[in-house]
C-alpha cells in the first residue's frame, strides 16, 4: 500500500507521527504542478556496539530499537537467548557539525562473556545491510551459514496466512503515512496478529518482531512470521535462528531461500496476497482446508 498523495488542504490537519518527519514536495499531473506536505520515513545509521567493540551499522528506523537490538542479536547467533544479554544502552543521535542533521545512533549491548569471545572470533563489518545483507562478509562458508536451530513442525491452514497478511497490511501505519517501510508481524498458528514492527529495511522489521516477540515471552513453536517483503536466504534463516518454523511473505522467494527452508524444515510461503498462497518448501504442513 503505497502513502497517498497530499494537497494544500491536508497540511494543517497532519499530526505527527513517530518515525516520519513532514516535508513539501511538488505533484505533477500533465501541465499542473500541486504543492503538497509529504511524511517522509526517518532513516539513521544505527550501530550495534558489543561488549565496546562496535560490530554492524545499519540504516535503520529508529523505532523499536531495544527490540531491533535483541533481535539481531538472536537472529544473528551473537547470543543464545534473551539472558545473554545482560545490558542495553541507546545513545542519543551524533551530531556532526554545527547546521547539520544527527547522522547515527549506538546502542551499546552488553553480552556474557561466552558469547563475546565467540562473536570475536567471527567478527565481520555489516556496513548499511538492507539489500543483500552480506556487505563486509569475509568468507564464502560465512555468508552461506547452515541453520543450526530446530524448527518446529508448525501446521496451519492457507485461510490464516491469507488472514495473517491482511492484519499485517492494516497495521502498518508508517508504510501508510510514508509508503517507504516494510513490516514484520508475529502471528499464531490461526493467523491472529500478536505483534508487528515497521522499518525502512525488511531485515529490519523481521529482527524487530523477533526481538519483540522474545521480550513479550511469546512461544516460537506456536507461532509464524509474515512479512511485507520478498523472501530471502536472510529472511528465511532469521526466522529460522528464532525457532520460528514458517515464514509467509508477500512477494516471491530466491532459490537460495527455498533451499535453505528445505534444509532446515521451515514452510516456506510466497505471493500470500488476494486469497493466493504459493507453498515452496513444508506443502505437506499447509492445508487448503478452512
Amino acid at each position: 500500500m503505497s502513502a497517498a498523495p497530499r494537497g494544500p488542504a491536508d497540511q494543517a490537519a497532519m499530526p505527527p507521527i513517530e518515525g516520519t518527519r513532514r516535508a513539501t514536495a511538488w505533484r505533477l499531473e500533465g501541465e499542473r504542478r500541486l504543492p503538497g506536505e509529504e511524511r517522509l520515513a526517518e532513516e539513521r545509521p544505527v550501530a550495534l556496539v558489543y561488549n565496546g567493540i562496535s560490530h554492524a551499522v545499519m540504516l535503520a528506523s529508529p523505532l523499536d530499537l531495544e527490540d531491533f537490538a535483541l533481535g539481531f542479536s538472536l537472529s544473528e547467533g551473537i547470543i543464545n537467548s534473551a539472558d545473554d544479554l545482560l545490558d542495553f544502552e541507546e545513545q542519543g543521535e551524533e551530531q556532526v557539525e554545527d547546521g547539520v542533521a544527527p547522522v547515527g545512533i549506538t546502542l551499546q549491548l552488553r553480552v556474557t562473556l561466552r558469547c563475546f569471545m565467540r562473536l570475536k572470533e567471527r567478527r565481520r563489518t555489516l556496513a548499511g545491510r538492507t539489500g543483500c545483507g552480506l556487505c563486509g562478509t569475509e568468507s564464502l562458508a560465512e555468508a552461506v551459514r547452515p541453520v543450526r536451530r530446530a524448527v518446529p513442525a508448525v501446521r496451519v491452514e492457507a485461510t490464516a496466512l491469507q488472514r495473517a497478511m491482511d492484519a499485517l497490511d492494516a497495521a502498518q501505519r508508517l508504510q501508510r503515512a510514508t509508503g517507504a517501510t516494510h513490516a514484520a508481524g508475529w502471528f499464531d498458528l490461526d493467523g491472529r496478529l500478536c505483534l508487528a514492527r515497521e522499518d525502512v529495511g525488511r531485515h529490519n522489521a523481521l529482527d524487530k518482531v523477533i526481538g519483540a516477540a522474545v521480550r513479550a515471552g511469546r512461544d516460537p513453536a506456536q507461532a509464524f512470521v509474515a512479512v511485507t517483503s520478498r523472501a530471502s536466504y536472510e529472511m528465511v534463516y532469521k526466522t529460522a535462528q528464532a525457532g520460528v518454523g514458517l515464514l509467509a511473505a508477500i512477494s516471491a522467494p530466491t532459490a537460495l531461500a527455498v533451499q535453505t527452508a528445505e534444509a532446515a524444515g521451515l514452510v516456506l510461503a510466497g505471493f500470500v496476497r488476494q486469497g493466493r498462497v504459493t507453498v515452496y518448501a513444508g506443502a505437506e504442513r499447509v492445508s487448503s482446508a478452512g
